[in-house]
């Protein structure tokens, strides 16, 4: 499955209803494995995935999406579930030891060579050499077989054939799974290629022969190898979460068991299986290096360093791309909870008459939480201080500003989000607003980092107001003007301190930048030597 470049405009155009409410919601593409804001490259079940009705926060996700949810089922969701039993009684599940290497994969080299009669080299660093090529060999052997087939053929293909028989139609394949099949036969092929060196080698007769294997490694580790796991990783955390709202549910913990009791599982249950290319992937440079450490070749050295030098920069690029893609991810959240209240309602100083209001509506104030913008530093729940009462809010820093708002939660609890599309990012409190079809309304306009003053307040001050762990937040104008100020309570005396750190540090490293930038716009290149 290859990567396939896709607008997120063009994809919403399914999803039309969303992209109307939410028409300011930010643009971007993925350009092959490398992470630029703006542009985003995903995969063809990708493309599904990111558009599928249920990941947009409208309200017909709001909807109930559980079988059996309805009063007065009992009786057909008994049945239902017997039938779905049945049905899995007559899956059959291919037996694995048809593939030519299964019987390698727990042998050593050493037994390799005795059962085909080869004589083992006088060379000790030659022999190490093909003992660690071994190595990488018989644990692909074993990722393979023991893993990415196991998830393919137990966990995926019966659960395609529950839903061609109408069970768990819901269940979204690529959110559980990703690409693995992609990833399956990437790794055979690679298993392969091996097993044909391997096998060529202790077939000839000539006993100078050597392992011909650093173009399967140029060609696997330069290739789809490391791009597959890639695409793989990218959607692990989302899959994890996924996973476990859908074991809530009868049904699914159904189809789970049975596929889980499998003997060829070997007790290893769909969590411990499904983080095995992460593993895997991680793995690769330590066997590369292995490898390399015993090679006696200049040249051949300086080939496998290469090799292996790719695949770690492909691990660090992916840890950028999974920060990146969960704070987009946070962000596109964020955009859904957080109301901005206009001018009108949130000061009843300014009266705005109803004609005129349209005006104030040609800027949306949600362009303001855009991933490509700022970033999102810390935030947390702290009680706010007014005249007659306290008020729970919640607080967003930002690299550029501060946000505080007031948590609405929904009592008629219409439903909330499907729990299995949450943002796995998101903080508890978040979840359970989202959960409860609630939002964060803002109290009052973005705070900038340059216009904001914290400060400690005193127990003595305020503790005939009841208030504990208080500081207090002021947001300044440009003439260094008070315009406002929230009176704030952390619930220990350790969390206040760690958001007055917080906000501190954030407002030190935007000065720093702000400054960096007027020296770079204002300082003139240096006069050449020459004029």
């Amino acid at each position: 499955m290859g990567l396939v470049p896709s607008d997120l405009t063009s994809l919403g155009q399914r999803n039309s209803g969303f992209y109307e409410h939410r028409r300011s919601s930010v643009v971007l593409n993925l350009p092959g494995l490398e992470v630029f804001p703006g542009d985003l490259l995903v995969s063809d079940g990708a493309a599904d995935y990111l558009c599928h009705p249920l990941l947009l926060l409208n309200s017909e996700s709001r909807k109930p999406r559980w079988p059996f949810s309805k009063r007065g089922v009992g009786k057909d969701k008994h049945k239902r579930t017997s039938d779905m039993e049945n049905c899995l009684s007559s899956v059959k599940i291919t037996n694995f030891r048809g593939y030519d290497f299964y019987s390698l994969k727990d042998k050593t080299w050493d037994e390799v060579m005795e059962t085909h009669h080869k004589l083992l080299t006088n060379q000790l660093d030659l022999r190490k050499q093909q003992e660690a090529m071994w190595e990488l060999f018989t644990s692909e052997c074993t990722y393979f077989l023991d893993h990415l087939l196991v998830l393919k053929m137990i966990f995926m293909n019966t659960l395609k054939y529950l839903q061609t028989h109408e069970y768990l139609l819901d269940v979204d394949l690529w959110r559980l799974f990703a690409n693995l099949e992609e990833l399956t036969q990437t790794s055979l092929g690679f298993v392969n290629s091996l097993f044909g060196i391997i096998k060529d080698y202790v077939d000839a007769s000539d006993i100078s022969s050597s392992l011909d294997f650093i173009s399967i490694l140029t060609k696997y580790f330069r290739g789809s190898l490391c791009q597959s796991h890639q695409t793989y990783c990218l959607n692990y955390s989302a899959a994890i979460f996924y996973l476990e709202s859908l074991r809530q549910r009868d049904d699914f913990g159904i189809y789970l068991k049975w596929c889980e009791q499998n003997e060829q599982c070997r007790r290893l249950h769909l969590p411990e299986l499904l983080v095995a290319p992460l593993q895997r992937l991680t793995r690769y440079p330590l066997l590369l290096k292995n490898i390399w450490k015993r090679s006696m070749d200049s040249a051949e050295k300086i080939m496998i360093y290469s090799i292996k030098e790719k695949v770690e920069k492909s691990i660090r690029d992916l840890e950028g791309k999974v920060k990146w893609l969960d704070n987009f991810q946070k962000f596109r959240y964020l955009q859904e909870i957080i109301v901005w209240p206009p001018l009108w309602d949130r000061d009843k100083r300014f009266f705005i008459p109803e004609c005129l209001k349209h005006i104030f509506k040609e800027h949306t104030a949600e362009n303001i939480l855009s991933p490509t913008n700022r970033h999102l530093l810390y935030e947390g729940k702290l009680t706010l201080a007014e005249s007659t009462r306290f008020l729970d809010v919640y607080l967003f820093l930002f690299n550029d500003f501060l946000l505080v708002t007031k948590t609405k939660r929904n009592k008629k609890k219409l439903g909330g989000s499907d729990p299995g599309l949450m943002c796995p990012s998101l903080t508890p409190e978040l979840q359970a607003v989202i959960k409860e079809g609630g939002s964060c309304t803002v109290l009052d306009q973005p705070i900038p980092l340059d216009r904001l003053v914290v400060k400690s307040i005193e127990p003595l001050h305020v503790s005939v107001f009841g208030l504990r762990n208080a500081f207090l937040i002021q947001h300044e104008n440009r003439y260094r003007q008070c315009i406002a100020a929230f009176l704030l309570q952390a619930q220990t005396e350790n969390i206040k301190k760690t958001w007055m750190a917080q906000i501190t540090t954030a407002i030190s490293c935007f000065t720093k930048s702000q400054e960096t930038k007027k020296i770079s716009l204002f300082t003139l290149p240096a006069e050449s030597s020459e004029i």
